[in-house]
């Protein structure tokens, strides 16, 4: 009698079902534990918020001829194409003259800060004194006193620094900057200001505006004067008024040149000294750009105290004898007399030269004036941009007035500048028009300004940006939307199941497979029997 071993088919059932369902729930596990971790990863990505790191402040004191004035500029600590998005957020006038004329008294020179720079700790963050950078930078004032006196010159800036150094701002020096670097600055500004680098697109991002000209820039100081454009292909290169400059990722070729003893002041100094020397009396003289009905008295230490004029000095020169100078408003004669302090002929009338020997390419586009040109065609009742005809009959006009009526037509009246305005008008008319170039056509070109927005047209502005190029931007703060512990728990957790599961379900392909292999054999044994 034989004994049939075989398995019942309810017993092959419920150990498959028993195999399957651990299987299942692991499968599940896995499943769920790969999308947790692929979908927090992604929010984690692309839900993140970048911040900006805040704001960074720097201040630059334009120490010019005729007075000093304390700017502060801030600008996001990250940077746009390695230069910063800076704008001006104060502006204060330093009382008293330039640091110039501290020359014999050094140790006051830092005193008329002080009002100035009580301000300015107002202005800049607390928490952020110590990390605001802050510069001086002297001009012709400071250029011409070194030359004459470096000793004296030194001594002004020790002081200065001394005094900084005790502030609690990052103070990077008190230096002279070359009448070429004024220029250069005062080019950046003005086409920064007027958004020739930069706009702001329709996703309020800073891109390079297409196809948009440069401005030149035309810059009058007390001590000398400057003209910035970009120059045409055809210039010589090779020349040392030709610049490159680089900003926001772009390069330009810029012509520039400082006409040192050319700004207003020391120009009419040139000029009142010219009259002196054609004079038959030597101490009462009559100046056709003075207004009718005004005179004034000069000590010849005032006409020929500076280098500029120097080699005007008559040879019986006593610094403390007086010159009376009486104004007989003459606006033919004024324009006649002040083109005598240009010298045309070495130019041998040629183009690409401007007066006394120097190189300048064909201006062309347009240039905003600033400083003392506008300040001149604001005293005629002009602004923006005008013929030339009008500029000029608005010169002839006020050049015939009589002192008297000056106060009612100058809103701001102030005897020095007012008795100066019509030798001011006559010599921007020489200097544009002899001098640069200007047509009738392209004088229209010209749009005299003093600011942009509320940001001053000057130099400062634009060393400020040239400066940020060696301040390092910060990097921006990036707010997640899971905080990174948690993140990492969360990673740390689901893979550690997802791995688990893996383990276990190889570990069930095992002991199915080990199975199948024991029936295999006991099913062969019993085929065998």
């Amino acid at each position: 009698m034989f004994t049939v071993l075989t398995r019942q088919p309810y017993e092959q059932a419920g150990l498959k079902a028993l195999c399957r369902t651990p299987a299942i729930v692991a499968l599940v596990f896995l499943l769920v534990s790969v999308v947790v971790l692929v979908s927090i990863t992604l929010i984690q990505i692309h839900k993140q918020e970048v911040l900006p790191p805040g704001l960074k402040y720097g201040i630059v004191l334009d120490a010019g001829s005729s007075r000093t004035t304390v700017y502060v500029y801030q600008w996001p600590a990250e940077k746009e194409n390695n230069t910063g998005v800076v704008s001006q957020t104060f502006k204060c006038s330093v009382k008293g003259s330039g640091i110039s004329s501290y020359g014999k008294k050094p140790q006051d020179a830092p005193k008329a800060f002080e009002e100035c720079m009580h301000k300015v700790k107002e202005q800049v963050p607390t928490h952020l004194h110590r990390s605001t950078r802050i510069h001086l930078g002297a001009t012709a004032g400071m250029r011409l006193l070194r030359l004459q006196n470096e000793t004296a010159a030194n001594e002004v800036l020790a002081s200065i620094q001394s005094y900084f150094k005790s502030q609690p701002f990052d103070f990077r020096g008190a230096q002279i900057i070359s009448g070429q670097e004024e220029g250069v600055y005062g080019w950046i500004t003005a086409n920064y200001l007027m958004g020739n680098f930069l706009e702001k697109n329709l996703w309020h991002m800073w891109v390079h505006p297409h196809g948009v000209e440069t401005t030149g820039a035309l810059d009058l100081g007390g001590a000398s004067t400057q003209i910035s454009f970009v120059a045409e292909e055809k210039v010589d290169l090779n020349t040392s008024d030709i610049t490159q400059v680089s900003l926001y990722g772009y390069t330009y070729a810029l012509y520039t040149h400082s006409f040192q003893c050319y700004g207003r002041n020391e120009a009419e100094k040139r000029f009142l000294a010219m009259l002196l020397q054609n004079s038959t009396t030597k101490t009462y003289l009559a100046n056709p750009c003075y207004p009718r009905d005004y005179s004034t008295n000069f000590t010849m230490g005032h006409l020929f105290d500076s280098l500029c004029t120097v080699n005007q000095r008559p040879a019986r020169y006593n610094p403390d004898k007086i010159i009376t100078f009486e104004g007989t408003g003459d606006p033919s004669l004024c324009r006649e007399k002040v083109a005598s302090i240009f010298d045309f002929k070495t130019c041998h009338d040629r183009e690409t030269c401007s007066f006394d020997g120097i190189y300048q390419p064909k201006v062309k586009g347009k240039f905003v004036a600033f400083a003392g040109f506008y300040y001149t065609a604001s005293a005629l009742n002009l602004s923006g941009s005008f013929s030339l005809d009008t500029f000029n009959s608005s010169t002839w006009n006020f050049c015939s007035q009589d002192w008297s009526q000056l106060p009612v037509l100058l809103p701001k009246f102030d005897e020095v500048y007012a008795r100066s305005y019509c030798f001011s008008a006559n010599y921007i008319y020489h200097l544009f028009v002899n001098v640069y170039k200007f047509t009738e056509d392209t004088w229209s070109q010209i749009h005299f300004k003093k600011e942009v927005g509320n940001s001053s047209i000057g130099w400062s502005l634009g060393y400020m940006l040239s400066l940020t190029n060696q301040i390092p931007a910060e990097s921006p703060l990036i707010r997640l939307p899971v905080q990174p512990p948690v993140f990492v728990g969360i990673l740390a957790l689901f893979t550690a199941a997802a791995l688990l599961c893996l383990v276990f379900l190889a570990y069930l392909c095992l002991v199915s497979r080990k199975k199948r292999h024991s029936e295999h054999a006991f099913d062969h044994a019993v085929d065998s029997d």
